[in-house]
């Protein structure tokens, strides 16, 4: 149904022509009454009806978050059409709020109540890539951004989903100027829910879910090792460490205590599935004076790990928010926010993970059982009866002189540890109407507070470890004796450890100031001043970021549109001249779809296109303070002088150039946005350019060589503003709306694709192939692989390799710049390793609603990137813990199919090194979420205290598509991926 007629439909809503008398033109106005209150239509002076009318009123159903909703009504008689317009089409920006129609200049949005309406979220970026154009973990393909919550550099972690009114991401230089430096490569502007006029409404969420693993690392078992090493000692000319015998015993099984195959991955120690629980009460209400919102909310998660104290191992969050809107007269308002969290895990005093891909299975066996120790071995029952770690009341803790701490005798017996983590958030802000000054104006502040600390407590026990030494006895094999290895003790004192704490206080003041002309023209402006500083423990200085900043806007009858930026930035981090620059930006947009030709388009509903430049000081690059002095240093050298006195020698490290100023990013962008077909499609798209300048670097080719000396060791060479980066890309938004019979569907595609180079840079390659300029800022170097060495004489007949004596079965690579040798000269470019995110980033978000029904999936593709297989998982050499990877080893039998060089029990230096034999493709596509959604019929509740119920389900990181999905789901020395299946609902009171 058209939404005029729903509107006409609903007997609350009526609709009837008014006539403006200082046009004569009928427009039509629109009056609303709803259980509480009724609302009345003012027009604009563009003869645009805006009116709040309670979601209840309008739609029957009622949106959490929300109380109100505006309606606009065209003054084109020939078509009069009602758009919804909630409150969250309001976007937050920097210092203001602004219509979604009049954004530009790279900006996007997400409203999270709507989101998690059908998308229960655990963490506020989980596939936000199906949801913003230009975002694939950073912004535009830059490295970093900054968040700020509320206007307050925060950590993302310190807010909840259901915390979050709506994310702003601030991806264009035009959007980032008021923010000052240290804004320069993207912001995530995140604003909380707050109180609004009402009754009051109470709303709690409770989920309870389970991580269950994707996979786990695959190691060879005992004999399958001990095999293998021994064919990797021939190849390195040794003979053979494990006998035949041996390796059998360890194959059968049959007493895994003697002979041991431990598996860290398997049942013993780890459970199939841990929970994660979670529960948020959010309170709001108020009424004309005052508003009020409240959020209360916690969670905790297990671990997989299911042995001796990790069994209690557990994560634990728990978080209050509130704030408060006052109007204290007609002029003046002020709002209070405040907010702390606390965290809480108990863990265990070892690196599980990390020690599950290092230890090798037949090194020991974790726990001796007692019953298997001789009766007549008495010095080995006293051990047992004096032990004060008896597991299970059967076992004693294994271990060896080389293994005397171990991560299972460290879980069992080590200790424990507490993680303790406190965040407390503080704001106070004021408005006031300066109308009576001069018609138009106003006054904002904001002060800022936070504080956060976190550090460790443990208790951490000296424990006893003992090795077996067996022999076979009338067939059955049985504990001859023990050797214990350290002591069983326990200090009882409490350590506490890795302490920090960072302060960070942020502050805002500004003048604002709109005005209409004629209804026509709108002009409005800012003046802004912000600033915050951060200390933080261990970090001298503390990092500031202080801007003044000026803001213009024009607009022609919301057709042409004309908006300024500029900020005035200061940073300690260059010498005094040269800490202040002015960034000015500009946009300019036009709508279209308000010219004659355009506007009686059955096809174009809104269409503006738009421009963006600007250029933005920033000290972001700067990695450290000072870099504009010369460095002196003493060498620790002395010399004796005719006059017998012993003198220290002085070097020099760096050269002084108090001419440094601020790299700078230059930007330009284009945008379209659009909505087609009433409703039907809606498009937004960017194209970007930007390049960093003037960025700092030690550029040894502007001065000669004498500048530099190898002995002793002394640079007299500044740093200068020299190297340039370019970024450039396209980012995009598509959704599509449509009821079709009683499904209503929605599908949404956003994505980035973006390329970089690095456009300038101080170097000296003899080799063209070498050069870093034009090549991506993500670039990974490496040599060439063409295969394994076949043979002795393919070794002779081949370059020499410089990383060791090489032999048959090692890597071969190309010799590029054909001098005969084999060295790092030979590096090539080997593809963009996606460290900013992939070149190629699109996510999917499809939802169809029949009835009360709800089904939702969210999916996201990630493409033109690389990696590097380099850890221990896959570089297996020396006395590492062999992988699955090693089957496929060079053999003579197995050359013509083999994937992996030779078994080496030395370094390996030639095989492992960054080379394409080792790169991958990280090309993905992730089903990253789908959730089944019920919400039981209003009528069911009546005046209930329950006014509305929700139920829901669903499961996160289910499937992922990949040529090399094995790699990609796979963490060495971590804990697992996991994917996540959950059950929640929602109830309204």
């Amino acid at each position: 149904m058209p939404l005029l007629a729903r509107a006409q439909s609903n007997p609350k809503i009526s609709l009837s022509p008014k006539v403006i008398s200082n046009t004569g033109e009928p427009i039509y106005g629109a009056v609303a009454t709803s259980d509480q209150d009724q609302y009345s239509a003012v027009s604009d002076t563009l003869g645009i009806v805006e009116l709040e009318v309670s979601l209840h009123a309008y739609l029957g159903v009622e949106a959490p978050g929300y109380e109100t909703k505006l309606l606009q009504v065209s003054r084109d008689l020939q078509q009069i059409v009602l758009f919804p317009y909630l409150e969250g089409e309001t976007v937050q920006l920097p210092f203001q709020t602004k219509d979604k129609r009049e954004l530009s200049g790279g900006i996007d949005y997400v409203n999270m109540p709507e989101v998690l309406d059908q998308n229960y979220l655990t963490y506020p970026l989980d596939g936000m890539e199906a949801y913003v154009g230009g975002y694939n973990g950073n912004l535009w393909g830059n490295d970093s951004y900054l968040t700020l919550v509320d206007g307050v550099p925060r950590d993302i972690g310190s807010v909840m989903p259901t915390e979050i009114a709506q994310i702003t991401f601030l991806k264009g230089v035009s959007a980032l100027a008021l923010y000052g430096s240290r804004a320069a490569k993207g912001v995530l502007l995140i604003t909380t829910k707050r109180g609004v006029t009402g009754r009051q409404e109470i709303q709690v969420r409770a989920n309870a879910g389970i991580h269950v693993p994707k996979s786990f690392p695959q190691y060879l078992g005992s004999s399958e090792y001990m095999s293998l090493y021994n064919e990797a000692r021939t190849n390195d000319g040794l003979s053979p460490l494990y006998s035949q015998e041996d390796i059998y015993q360890y194959s059968t099984g049959e007493n895994p205590y003697r002979y041991p195959n431990v598996d860290y991955y398997s049942e013993d120690y780890l459970q199939e599935a841990y929970s994660r629980y979670d529960a948020t009460m959010e309170i709001s209400g108020g009424n004309e004076s005052a508003r009020y919102y409240t959020n209360v909310g916690f969670w905790t998660q297990g671990s997989l790990l299911d042995f001796g104290q990790a069994q209690d191992n557990a994560t634990e969050r728990f978080n209050i928010r509130g704030n408060v809107d006052l109007d204290l007269n007609e002029y003046i308002s002020a709002k209070v926010d405040a907010s702390a969290i606390f965290y809480n895990g108990k863990g265990v005093n070892t690196d599980y993970w990390g020690g599950a891909s290092r230890l090798r299975p037949y090194r020991f066996t974790p726990l001796i059982p007692i019953d298997m120790i001789n009766d007549s071995d008495q010095a080995s029952l006293a051990y047992v009866e004096s032990s004060d770690h008896i597991i299970d009341g059967k076992y004693l803790l294994g271990g060896t002189q080389l293994d005397q701490t171990n991560p299972i005798a460290d879980i069992y017996a080590g200790g424990s540890n507490k993680f303790t983590s406190r965040q407390f958030q503080f704001n106070a802000g004021l408005n006031g109407d300066l109308q009576n000054l001069l018609e138009g104006l106003s006054f904002s502040g904001q002060f800022g507070l936070d504080y956060s600390t976190r550090y460790n407590l443990s208790y951490s026990n000296e424990y006893a470890v003992y090795q077996p030494f067996w022999t076979n006895y009338n067939g059955e094999d049985e504990i001859a004796s023990l050797t214990k290895y350290g002591q069983d003790a326990s200090s009882r004192t409490q350590n506490i450890y890795d302490n920090w704490f960072r302060q960070t206080l942020a502050f805002s003041a500004q003048l604002n100031y709109t005005k209409q002309i004629d209804r026509v023209h709108t002009i409005s402006a800012m003046l802004v001043a912000n600033g915050f500083q951060t200390a933080e423990s261990g970090i001298y200085h503390k990092i500031s970021n202080a801007t003044l900043g000026v803001y213009g806007s024009y607009s022609y009858k919301q057709k042409y549109y004309a908006d300024f930026s500029g900020a005035l930035s200061h940073s300690a981090r260059l010498a005094e001249g040269n800490r202040d620059a002015f960034s000015p930006t500009l946009s300019l947009a036009w709508r279209l779809s308000e010219e004659d030709f355009l506007k009686s388009s059955s096809v174009i509903d809104d269409l503006k296109l738009s421009v963006s430049g600007g250029i933005l000081h920033t000290d972001l690059d700067i990695d450290d303070y000072y870099l504009y002095e010369a460095i002196y240093t003493d060498d620790g050298s002395w010399y004796s002088w005719k006059d017998g006195l012993n003198n220290t020698a002085t070097d020099v490290r760096r050269g002084e150039n108090p001419d440094l100023t601020f790299p700078k990013r230059e930007e330009i962008s284009l945008g379209v946005d659009g909505v087609f077909f009433n409703n039907l499609i809606t498009i937004s798209g960017s194209y970007f350019w930007t390049k960093m300048t003037g960025l700092f670097v030690q550029n040894n080719i502007l001065y000669p060589s004498y500048f530099t000396t190898g002995w002793p060791v002394s640079s007299w060479i500044p740093y200068v503003n020299y190297n340039d980066d370019l970024r450039k890309g396209l980012d995009f938004k598509l959704n599509l709306h449509k009821k079709i019979g009683q499904v209503d569907w929605n599908v949404g595609i956003s994505g980035l694709y973006y390329s970089t180079q690095a456009s300038k840079r101080s170097e000296n390659y003899e080799n063209g192939y070498q050069v870093r300029e034009g090549k991506p800022l993500d670039a990974i170097w490496g040599l060439e692989a063409i295969g394994f060495f076949e043979g002795l004489d393919d070794i002779e007949n081949s370059p020499s390799q410089a990383f060791g004596e090489v032999k048959p079965g090692d890597i071969k690579y190309k010799d590029q710049n054909n001098d005969g040798l084999v060295n790092d000269q030979d590096q090539v470019y080997l593809g963009r390793g996606g460290w900013s995110g992939a070149p190629l980033t699109m996510g999917f978000n499809l939802s169809a609603k029949v009835k009360n029904l709800t089904f939702f999936a969210l999916g996201t593709l990630r493409s033109g990137a690389f990696a590097m297989r380099n850890s221990n998982y896959f570089w297996v050499n020396g006395d590492d813990k062999y992988s699955e990877i090693v089957r496929g080893r060079w053999t003579e039998e197995t050359k013509a199919e083999a994937s992996f060089p030779r078994l080496t029990t030395q370094s390996g230096t030639n095989n492992f090194r960054s080379s394409d034999f080792w790169v991958y493709s990280t090309n993905r596509f992730d089903l990253d979420r789908v959730q089944v959604s019920y919400t039981f019929p209003e009528q069911l509740f009546g005046q209930r205290f329950l006014k509305g119920l929700d139920l829901y389900v669903n499961a996160a990181n289910l499937l992922t598509i990949a040529p090399n999905r094995d790699i990609l789901e796979l963490n060495v020395g971590s804990a697992p991926q996991t994917r996540f299946y959950n059950l929640g609902l929602k109830a309204k009171f």
